[in-house]
């Protein structure tokens, strides 16, 4: 049997005598390393599209791979693609990150300097396993879950502007077309999803934060149905219980939510912290909202030099949306395009709160007049960036014209870009 293995590895040095090792292994198929973490997860979940027998069956994840941490990334692919066997390289084989290595997914641990008989020991145990697995869901079994959901981050540039109805009202257009989606409040201090959807409900997303394993039924008992057909995980009651969910729960629970829905945004709010960072590191499409003036716009660009130091996403990778837009402003959706080096989207929001002032201040937002300008806006936008499921057969006028040429889901292609 022909073993595929891919390697993940940010060291040029490293990478190299990896791949001069592998070469030599009997029955073994190397790719080309990848270089990064968000290489490494497109390029499983490319292959996992296609189906469970073009994925790899062992993966070699170096310690110092980035920017997500090499435990935490091993996380993150046990949880999406169990069918693969998982191997952490690292120079310290001793029995505490042997033990973390473990409780994050890994099947085996190599030590640095490499040895061939290690290294096919652990490749071949992994590979058996993985075989094992893939045996196991042949006969019908829905462990697998591929690539997962598709999920959608929705930042403010800064406060006011409209970030918690925009997220509210994608995740509406999304379930409307026929989509199961979840709506995550990540503003951790200061959610408004509830108060905006009147909800009154006592669990949130800081009890997941202490849970090793988010089993389906441990998620269920901290989501909240709506009765628009919303699965709702809110922002903690208790501003300060925010501290609890750290990166690693972050990572988690976005894992554990994908997996479970098709599509999954995430209100980020407008403060930036390791839990939301990580959130928007792992979306499929970032999303940036900003108002056109001038204030809003030097903190759009602010935000996203921030997140290109801190290795977040990159300035290209971003859309950016201009909510309350009028024909007569100064600033025009190419000029805040030119300012933040981010795509605008096509869909510019119009600027009417009257429409807005009553489901706001009733907080029954889902029930804004389908004849809004304000709705039918975020609606298209939900179409542009691929989150509502287009009608098969001819294209038919209604609320639902998806543009398959515009935005959609862009998974970031680190790999076409070296």
């Amino acid at each position: 049997m022909t073993t595929r293995i891919l390697p993940a590895v940010g060291d040029a040095d490293a990478a190299r005598s990896i791949t001069t090792l592998l070469s030599q292994l009997p029955n073994a198929e190397p790719a080309a390393p990848v270089v990064d973490s968000t290489s490494l997860l497109d390029t499983l979940a490319r292959l996992a599209g296609e189906s469970i027998d073009e994925l790899p069956e062992v993966v070699l994840v170096h310690e110092r791979i980035g920017p997500v941490p090499a435990l935490e990334l091993i996380r993150e692919v046990a949880l999406r693609f169990p069918a693969v066997g998982v191997v952490l390289v690292t120079t310290d084989a001793g029995p505490a990150l042997f033990s973390a290595a473990m409780d994050s997914g890994a099947r085996g641990l190599i030590g640095l300097p490499l040895s061939y008989e290690e290294l096919a020991a652990r490749v071949q145990a992994a590979a058996q396993w993985s075989v094992g697995v893939r045996r196991h869901l042949g006969k019908g079994g829905d462990v697998f879950t591929g690539p997962g959901g598709t999920v959608v981050t929705v930042t403010g540039a800064k406060g006011g502007v409209g970030t918690t109805f925009a997220s509210v009202h994608l995740a509406l257009a999304a379930q409307a077309s026929g989509r199961r989606v979840a709506l995550v409040d990540m503003d951790l201090q200061a959610g408004d999803v509830a108060s905006y959807l009147d909800v009154q409900f006592r669990r949130s997303i800081a009890d997941l934060a202490g849970i090793q394993d988010i089993s389906p039924r441990v998620l269920q008992d901290a989501v909240y149905d709506h009765r628009t057909g919303l699965a709702l995980l809110l922002a903690p009651g208790e501003g300060e219980r925010g501290e609890e969910v750290n990166d690693r729960a972050a990572r988690q629970i976005v894992s554990a939510v994908r997996n479970r829905y098709e599509v999954v945004v995430v209100d980020c709010g407008t403060q930036m912290n390791g839990a939301n960072a990580a959130a928007i590191e792992m979306a499929d499409v970032a999303v940036l909202i900003t108002t056109p003036d001038v204030v809003a716009v030097r903190a759009a660009k602010r935000m996203v030099r921030m997140w290109e130091r801190l290795q977040v996403r990159k300035a290209e990778e971003t859309v950016t949306v201009v909510n309350r837009h009028t024909r007569n402003t100064e600033i025009q959706p190419s000029l805040i395009e030119k300012i933040t080096k981010t795509r605008v989207a096509r869909t510019a929001v119009p600027a009417n709160f009257k429409e807005l002032q009553a489901v706001v201040d009733a907080g029954r937002v889902q029930d804004l007049d389908s004849r809004s300008v304000v709705k039918q806006a975020l609606w298209g936008l939900a179409g542009e960036l691929g989150l509502v499921k287009v009608p098969e057969g001819p294209e038919k006028p209604g609320k639902f014209r998806g543009d398959r040429g515009s935005i959609g889901i862009r998974r970031r292609r680190t790999e076409k870009e070296q």
